[in-house]
């Protein structure tokens, strides 16, 4: 679809304009650097690329995602006039939004605030991978915190920063004061939604880092008992085994509707705690994976997304042939079910088809597609050399659901260049 000489990168979710007309990506070089300095999307059947934010005075921009109702965009954004002090990292990036109808003039969606006394609503560090809920009001995020970065140690008299997730909810916005010159503002007021912990009990389900979250149901779930849950997110703990070995798990946090009452602690954190979440925010594991052969979710980097109704979590785990395949586990909890019996392993994040009947993915160098009921595979697109192959990045539906989006390497006369492709969802 596109053809211009540089680096195209797409997330993992997102990516289509309400319209199914746009796809949004960021002009990275490649997903290892943070180099980038464009977002623009391109039209889909007409090639045509527009530039909707370019960031300027030494700043990176990148991993936009698309609101899922209105021509607006998200995007990481790191710090303009970086120095030795403050340079771009997990610590030192926010989120921007953009009108796609103003292009060029950003709004900062988290506030950042570290100088204490902190601010409730705001930040002490970086957000990172923004992607809004299925209604379009909230907006996710993980977290990293410069204030405790500075520790190494995690002791009783003061924690460490730690990997988590939070979220940021459009109810007011946050103001801060000028007390630091990294301080900022915000348009929305963010907090953490998740706990973690640097040294775990073994056999617990303490975790040590939250990451790979996504939003439960475009609506949320059901509860066993009947009541709906509007807002949750499913995301990857670290715990620790009985027997010393971290792995990941399948989590999920339940979030109040109230993002900005205090919890256990003040939302804003101290100068040696991290912030708590707010009352309301019930986490609980979902996986209990110890005793398998190959134990915890496996393969590639991928985010847990869910069926559109909520019903199911997709995630990744390897069978007894030690292949990663898809599984699927309820919200409620119960049994995992694995999905794709393939002789390959999955090779990339997947997204759910927005009817929940199928789940794209790449796997034996092809964009592929799982009946989510049956497990029955379709290959998409042809087994290819492994250099010409799609990419382990994006492999995301249009709002439709009729075309997937996808990406994989172009090779001209001036090297190989990530480049933006569809292919059409299977028929029935």
């Amino acid at each position: 679809m596109t053809h211009q000489p540089c680096g195209h990168m797409l997330t993992h979710a997102g990516v289509w304009s309400p319209d199914g007309q746009w796809i949004v990506y960021d002009v990275r070089a490649s997903d290892a650097v943070f180099d980038g300095t464009r977002i623009e999307c391109v039209h889909c059947q007409n090639g045509q690329t527009r530039l909707l934010y370019e960031s300027r005075d030494g700043a990176a921009c990148g991993v936009a995602t698309f609101h899922p109702q209105k021509d607006q965009v998200v995007f990481i954004h790191g710090p303009e006039h970086p120095d030795a002090a403050w340079s771009y990292g997990a610590c030192h990036r926010r989120g921007v939004l953009v009108d796609c109808h103003n292009p060029g003039i950003g709004r900062n969606l988290d506030a950042c605030d570290i100088a204490p006394p902190f601010t409730p609503g705001a930040l002490r560090g970086g957000s990172h991978l923004h992607v809004f809920s299925g209604d379009g009001q909230w907006v996710s995020f993980t977290y990293e915190d410069h204030v405790l970065a500075q520790f190494s140690t995690e002791t009783d008299a003061q924690e460490m920063n730690l990997r988590t997730i939070g979220v940021s909810v459009p109810s007011v916005p946050v103001f801060v004061p000028r007390t630091h010159p990294r301080n900022h503002d915000g348009a929305f007021f963010s907090a953490l939604a998740v706990r973690v912990t640097a040294h775990p009990k073994p056999g617990s389900d303490e975790i040590s880092r939250a990451c790979e979250e996504g939003w439960v149901g475009t609506n949320g779930y059901r509860k066993p008992h009947g009541a709906w849950q509007s807002k949750a997110l499913a995301f990857q703990g670290h715990v620790v085994t009985s027997r010393g070995q971290t792995i990941s798990e399948v989590f999920l946090v339940d979030l109040p509707m109230d993002m900005t009452c205090p919890g256990a602690g003040p939302l804003e954190g101290t100068p040696t705690r991290r912030p708590s979440p707010p009352r309301g925010a019930t986490q609980r594991r979902l996986t209990f994976t110890e005793d398998r052969e190959h134990p915890g979710l496996q393969g590639p980097r991928h985010w847990l997304h869910s069926a559109p109704d909520g019903s199911r979590i997709g995630f990744l785990m390897k069978d007894a042939a030690g292949m990663a395949q898809l599984w699927t586990i309820s919200p409620n909890g119960g049994a995992p079910v694995q999905i794709t019996h393939l002789p390959w392993s999955v090779t990339s994040a997947f997204s759910w088809r927005p009817d929940g009947a199928r789940i794209a993915f790449i796997a034996d160098r092809s964009v592929m597609e799982v009946e989510a009921n049956t497990g029955r595979c379709a290959r998409l697109t042809s087994r290819v050399s492994e250099d010409r192959g799609p990419l382990p990045f994006g492999c995301v539906y249009s709002p439709d659901g009729e075309r997937i989006a996808y990406l994989r390497a172009v090779a001209d006369g001036a090297g190989g260049w990530n480049q933006i492709f569809c292919v059409n969802s299977a028929r029935p």
